[in-house]
């Protein structure tokens, strides 16, 4: 039934055996999901004489809608198959009213054991807000009856002006929340309610879905069919246009790319040096908008200059896509600088087969107008280290940017199996050196050692004494050392390296796939640091929701793939298609009005964080397009090419109007020397607006324009460039 709040009148209506009553809260009217028309000036529900399916009436123990400043709404039902049904609501405002959080309620009737929803709202006090809709949805399950309902806002109904929705998640109270409430970010990036709505005089329309079911296939995958109703109502009609760029070939990014790092800002990203008697070279890990060479005021470096092969910032990753392009275009002084980036990451220093994860300089603080910056000290004064993105650090603070020392970083189990497996790629693809087998090989004999009982590779382990850490040491992280050990098993045929990565798999398929435990270093050791203190391996009570990230998603997603394709075995395609599908649930199918760049394909983080077009796109799209082909499924390779295609928006260049824009409107020096710069993401803070917030002030090379262009590279090596124009492959 649906219940109207009421302030002035209690009033009973005969309801439908189609859906009973089960609970009158007062003071309310009682509206069943029926065709007929009320005496009072509020409409039933109107169906149009269709019936519904008694799911509904099974699943659904109420749906409450509170009136908007004392009005009471219009209300229709649309059913749209028999699993799907669409509730509009509609208020005709007379005159300004205001209402600092306005809701509708949906309460299951079942007890579900599984929840999820796109944000995280620890207390009643905070939202999922509208600035993280890419495919909002919230979705609870109760497996023994194979119980599941889905609650999902129609995004035709959000307008540009319009109030500002969102959605809320209690699964302590058994509650699906979704309304208008202005917002205001708390913590790295939650949102709680903010009052002052004000409804001037007009018609305002709020639409949802619900869709219901009662079959084990939709609660294996409970986001497959939502994900099909997303792309086919927006996506592919987005696709098929083109977007997010548009008509302009992939490869004029990926020379804006080149030609921004190793020519027109050179001095600032291009390091050569020399190591242990050999010409070495790389771009720097990172730059800031003060190195511009249009920028007139002293430069600045945001962080210390250093160099890393990890598994976010990846520059051995980043120099192979310079190879291929280099050896496509025969420019040999490209391929120079791809060779001499291999030959710094083989110059790690291996112990016992572990190895560091960076290379730095040591940096100095120079007073220049008043200011302390830092500056570095140059190649001579380097030094090796690790990711300083770890719960073992006493962070820093310099003009604003709080990091550990990476020189007293552990080693990090999942950034030397990501080297390492870029060695084995680099190998089995590009180059036979057999220098990159062997550091391959020498780290896999370690890392199988490491190994637990139950089958996890542990997070953190000492650089003195090689002894795990304790923290993360059963993460879905181990399915990076897992899809490496296969690799290692394609180039050696020794079987034990299989077995020891299947063994992995198969407990991350029982204890993390079911319960989506998305954790990972990202998910606590960012920017985004709420909960690294009190709720690794533990869940948000009031969403019964883990703190989760897509990276873990996506590796599992990726081993699941490659122990399929090495095994033969259903089971592993099956579980991999849950997780990428819970991935794709993190990408934007649509163009939401409230944006400022284009926005469709790309990806946000996690369920605490608020950025559009990450970086992470470009990691992301090939492993889709994959199973598209493997599954058959059209939809799938679209959306993996979308994720490459948006991971170029963010760039400042002329064939990016929009961005462009904004760029400028955030950094007015810009000019042609700056084409190729590109912030990782968008919207990074939880806000946008016409006037370029939402823009960032540095480039990640290895996290941004050189990632991205060489997902560009290594996609068109394996499926050719025809396939990525192809708007319908």
């Amino acid at each position: 039934m649906i219940l109207y709040k009421s302030q002035f009148y209690t009033i009973f209506r005969p309801i439908s055996t189609l859906i009973q009553v089960k609970h009158i809260f007062l003071p309310i009217l009682v509206l069943a999901l029926v065709s007929c028309q009320s005496n009072n000036q509020v409409s039933f529900l109107d169906t149009d004489g269709a019936e519904m399916s008694p799911l509904f009436q099974n699943l659904i123990e109420n749906i409450e809608i509170e009136p908007l400043g004392g009005l009471n709404p219009k209300t229709r039902v649309d059913i749209i198959d028999s699993n799907t049904i669409r509730i509009n609501i509609k208020f005709a405002v007379g005159e300004v009213v205001g209402d600092d959080d306005w809701k509708v309620t949906i309460r299951p009737s079942f007890q579900p054991d599984f929840h999820w929803s796109p944000h995280l709202t620890p207390t009643d006090n905070h939202i999922v807000p509208e600035h993280v809709f890419r495919a909002p949805a919230m979705i609870v399950t109760e497996k023994v009856n194979n119980n599941r309902l889905v609650v999902f806002p129609d995004l035709r109904s959000i307008a540009t002006s319009g109030p500002e929705w969102y959605m809320d998640l209690n699964a302590e109270r058994n509650e699906l929340i979704l309304g208008w409430s202005k917002s205001k970010v708390q913590e790295h990036v939650l949102y709680v309610k903010e009052g002052g709505s004000v409804y001037e005089p007009g018609i305002y329309d709020f639409s949802f879905y619900i869709k219901a079911s009662n079959t084990l296939d939709q609660i294996k995958n409970p986001w497959r069919d939502i994900l099909a109703f997303y792309w086919n109502s927006f996506g592919v009609n987005l696709y098929e246009k083109k977007e997010p760029l548009g008509t302009t070939e992939l490869e004029k990014y990926v020379s804006h790319t080149y030609q921004w790092a190793f020519q027109d800002w050179k001095n600032e990203v291009w390091q050569k040096f020399e190591l242990k008697g050999k010409s070495v070279g790389a771009p720097t890990f990172i730059v800031n908008v003060s190195q511009s060479p249009n920028y007139e005021k002293p430069s600045f470096e945001r962080e210390f200059k250093s160099i890393w092969n990890q598994a976010w910032f990846s520059s051995l990753r980043s120099a192979s896509g310079l190879f291929r392009y280099a050896r496509t275009k025969n420019d040999t002084l490209l391929r120079e600088k791809a060779l001499m980036t291999k030959e710094l990451a083989l110059l790690f220093p291996q112990e016992n087969g572990f190895f560091p994860g960076i290379i730095a300089t040591e940096m100095k603080d120079t007073i220049i107008d008043g200011r302390t910056l830092r500056k570095s000290m140059g190649w001579d004064a380097h030094y090796f280290g690790n990711s300083n993105r770890n719960p073992f650090m006493n962070p820093t603070q310099i003009e604003g940017v709080h990091w550990g020392d990476p020189s007293d970083a552990p080693y990090h189990i999942l950034d030397m199996s990501w080297t390492a497996n870029q060695m084995l790629l680099w190998y089995m693809e590009l180059e036979k050196d057999q220098r990159l087998l062997n550091y391959a090989i020498t780290y896999a004999d370690q890392l199988v050692k490491l190994q637990d009982k139950k089958g996890y590779f542990p997070g953190w382990i000492s650089v003195q004494t090689h002894e795990p850490m304790g923290i993360l040491d059963q993460s879905p992280e181990s399915a990076m050392s897992a899809t490496f050990l296969l690799n290692v098993y394609r180039a050696t045929k020794n079987a034990k390296y299989r077995d020891v990565a299947l063994k992995a798999i198969d407990v991350l398929i029982k204890e993390v796939v079911p319960v989506g435990r998305w954790e990972d270093f990202e998910t606590y050791w960012s920017c985004s640091s709420y909960g690294n203190i009190d709720l690794v391996n533990k869940k948000i009570v009031r969403n019964n929701m883990f703190k989760q990230n897509n990276l873990s998603m996506f590796w599992v997603s990726e081993a699941l793939f490659e122990a399929y394709q090495i095994t033969g075995q259903q089971k592993y395609l099956d579980y991999g298609q849950v997780v990428l599908d819970e991935l794709l649930m993190t990408q934007a199918t649509w163009q939401p009005p409230y944006m400022y760049v284009k926005t469709f394909g790309g990806f946000g983080v996690m369920n605490a964080d608020a950025e559009w077009n990450d970086a992470r796109q470009s990691l992301f799209a090939e492993l889709i397009i994959k199973y598209g082909k493997e599954l058959g499924s059209k939809e799938y390779v679209q959306r993996g090419i979308a994720a490459l295609r948006a991971s170029f928006v963010m760039m400042y260049c002329p064939e990016n109007p929009q961005t462009k824009a904004q760029w400028e409107a955030r950094h007015p020096h810009f000019g042609k020397e700056d084409y190729g710069f590109m912030m990782e993401n968008y919207g990074h803070n939880g806000t946008t607006s016409k006037d370029g917030l939402g823009i960032g002030d540095f480039t990640i090379y290895d996290w941004g324009n050189g990632s991205a262009s060489e997902a560009y590279g290594r996609i068109k090596d394996h499926f050719g460039v025809d396939f990525i124009r192809d708007a319908n492959p």
